[in-house]
């Protein structure tokens, strides 16, 4: 398989794993990692031994989402901002047209553009004390790239507008009881492990069945994709260019509440 340098491609017997591999990053998604993981995921897909996949990671937190210099740099230029859209419309867009069955393994917490990748997987394991969450607003972001997908998809109307809206997170018994997380395990070293297993048992399974029974549910997820998706994405990009983002960022690195102007 190919090397990569922020996942890592392995595969043992039927079950490929796409492992998130820069805990010194906290696994954070920026051009980098957007440049790698559609290739990583493509080559999955196109495996014919692969018949089931986890995502997973390293280090303490699965992922702290977006990148804030990354946000910085769009929020100066244009350009920059299409570009960015334009790789997080790709990576989500592969994510929730996946065709073999995808398992997640939430070891740690994940925040924003994690989370909604996350909710894309056909299983969640995690286990009591990880946060999940979509931050966006915190940092005056529309929650776009996949946010307003994903959690409405997976939970009543209002309970996903509860979390969007405040930007606060989720604990993962919480989310298990809620349906967000489809297996809890006592302690984030069972959570792998548990995923891989899971991965297993549904790769033992008849192949055509399983893959032609997640492209059907895709376009469950799909319809979603093309009612808001899109539209989503945009809002957030003309939210990505004001002055709030940048007074949002300035809070958050010098711990201290934000003061908004709305521009």
């Amino acid at each position: 398989m190919t090397r990569y340098t922020t996942v890592e491609l392995s595969k043992d017997g039927p079950v490929g794993e796409l492992r998130l591999c820069r805990p010194d990053l906290q696994n954070r998604f920026d051009h980098d990692l957007f440049a790698e993981i559609v290739p990583a995921l493509d080559e999955l897909r196109s495996d014919q031994e692969v018949r089931a996949v986890v995502l997973s990671s390293t280090g303490r937190t699965f992922s702290a989402g977006g990148d804030m210099q990354s946000m910085l740099d769009a929020n100066s230029d244009l350009q920059v901002l299409l570009h960015q859209v334009d790789e997080g419309r790709q990576a989500f867009r592969a994510f929730a047209d996946f065709p073999k069955p995808l398992v997640v393994a939430l070891h740690g917490h994940t925040f924003g553009v994690s989370t909604s990748i996350a909710f894309t997987g056909d299983a969640v394991v995690s286990t009591p004390g990880v946060r999940i969450s979509d931050p966006h607003v915190h940092l005056g972001l529309v929650a776009g790239d996949g946010g307003v997908v994903t959690w409405p998809t997976n939970l009543p109307l209002i309970r996903a507008k509860r979390h969007l809206l405040w930007g606060e997170p989720l604990l993962a018994e919480d989310a298990h009881a809620l349906g967000l997380v489809t297996e809890l395990v006592d302690s984030a070293d069972t959570v792998r492990a548990t995923a891989l297993e899971l991965a297993g048992r549904v790769a033992a399974l008849p192949p055509v069945a399983v893959q032609l029974t997640k492209r059907a549910l895709n376009k469950v997820l799909g319809a979603r994709v093309d009612e808001a998706f899109d539209t989503a994405f945009y809002l957030e990009a003309i939210s990505a260019s004001t002055g709030d983002l940048r007074e949002a960022v300035a809070a958050f690195k010098e711990k201290r509440p934000g003061v908004w102007s709305g521009r």
